[in-house]
């Protein structure tokens, strides 16, 4: 089945500098001013939802598009030749005088990550910029990232809403996908519960994080649930019951008709509306469809970065090509628990038939999530 898959956002170009043994100083002190910092070798790679999501659907043999903005800069260049190179098609904005996003990944051992990001042209990303006759030709649109990207956010988020409209109207399936939200920034001012209102009645497919949905419902739950949490990943904590259910049932009626809750290591959490069938076109089996998918349990960990966006992948992938909803949660499932196996997020994934056979053979699953 050739149904193409246009996958746009966010694209950035990610470099992390290796970082030596650290002796267990403070970060503050470690990047003392004026003081050398000797590192090793530098990891470059494509970061950004068109990136983790783009490519792992295309190494799934998915006929897919890829749009991002960069521009016409090294890193620019460097972003779509990573892209050509593996056979991906792109088709991307290339802004004359502007620069492309990139991020400097600051890993050292013993402290979480830190980030030192430069928005550059995602932030000038806007609907204008998408050829809508391009798109036209396309069966499912998802979109990455737009509540880091300015052009998507800003006037309480009119051209992400007015993108998604035009999207629906011209007979897509519509699909998002959002990221963590800076509190101290312009994105954290604005009321992401209205904005969610506004326009998931024209997305179809909606996958957020726990973390980042309840962050756009609810600050004082976020708050809370990151109290009860500690030290503690709060997806480790969390209750389906009193945490995932009721937040499901009330982005439910904002309108979307697939909604995928990422649960972390827990799994995560599938509801759909009564006539996603007749809407989308789908099997009957996917209306009224409620399921936690537990998480499977990896051959090994390296790095947890692009799980949850490569498992978008692969339950895009299951929407395209009629999987049963139980079949997209656990070929999501796996994809995600394959992608932590390497550092980067293409090398550890493998082809879906391949994924089937390893669920189908009993692969061990998680029990972390509280009912």
């Amino acid at each position: 089945m050739d149904r193409k898959i246009i996958v746009a956002g966010h694209i950035s170009y990610d470099i992390t500098p290796q970082i030596y043994d650290t002796k267990w100083k403070s970060f503050g002190k470690l990047l003392k001013p004026g003081k050398l910092i000797n590192v090793g070798r530098a990891t470059v790679a494509n970061g950004g939802a068109v990136n983790n999501t783009g490519m792992a659907l295309h190494k799934f043999g998915a006929n897919v598009d890829l749009i991002a903005k960069v521009g016409d800069d090294e890193f620019g260049r460097q972003i779509i030749e990573k892209c050509e190179e593996k056979g991906a098609k792109t088709n991307f904005i290339k802004a004359v005088g502007e620069d492309t996003s990139y991020t400097i990944v600051l890993s050292p051992p013993g402290f979480d990550r830190s980030f030192l990001h430069f928005p550059g042209t995602n932030d000038t990303f806007k609907f204008s910029d998408l050829n809508m006759e391009d798109i036209k030709s396309g069966y499912l649109f998802h979109f990455g990232y737009p509540t880091l990207m300015a052009g998507f956010y800003k006037n309480n988020a009119k051209d992400l809403i007015e993108m998604y409209k035009s999207i629906k109207e011209a007979g897509l399936i519509t699909s998002l996908d959002v990221a963590a939200i800076d509190p101290e920034g312009d994105a954290g001012k604005l009321d992401w519960k209205e904005i969610l209102k506004q326009v998931l009645p024209f997305v179809d497919v909606f996958e957020p994080s726990i973390e980042e949905l309840l962050c756009m419902m609810d600050k004082e739950a976020y708050e809370d649930l990151l109290e009860r949490a500690g030290e503690e990943d709060i997806c480790m904590c969390l209750s389906l019951e009193n945490d995932v259910l009721p937040l499901a049932k009330e982005v439910m009626k904002f309108g979307v008709s697939i909604l995928l809750i990422k649960c972390g290591a827990a799994g995560m959490y599938l509801c759909t509306a009564d006539d996603v069938s007749k809407k989308l076109g789908l099997g009957r089996e996917w209306d009224s469809f409620k399921c936690f998918q537990k998480s499977f349990k990896p051959d090994r960990i390296k790095s947890a970065i692009g799980a949850g966006d490569t498992a978008i992948a692969a339950f895009i992938y299951g929407i395209v090509n009629d999987y049963l909803p139980k079949s997209a949660m656990e070929i999501a499932a796996g994809t995600g628990a394959m992608c932590i196996t390497e550092y980067d997020t293409y090398s550890g994934l493998i082809d879906i038939k391949e994924l089937e056979e390893k669920i189908k053979n009993n692969w061990e699953t998680h029990d972390f999530i509280k009912e």
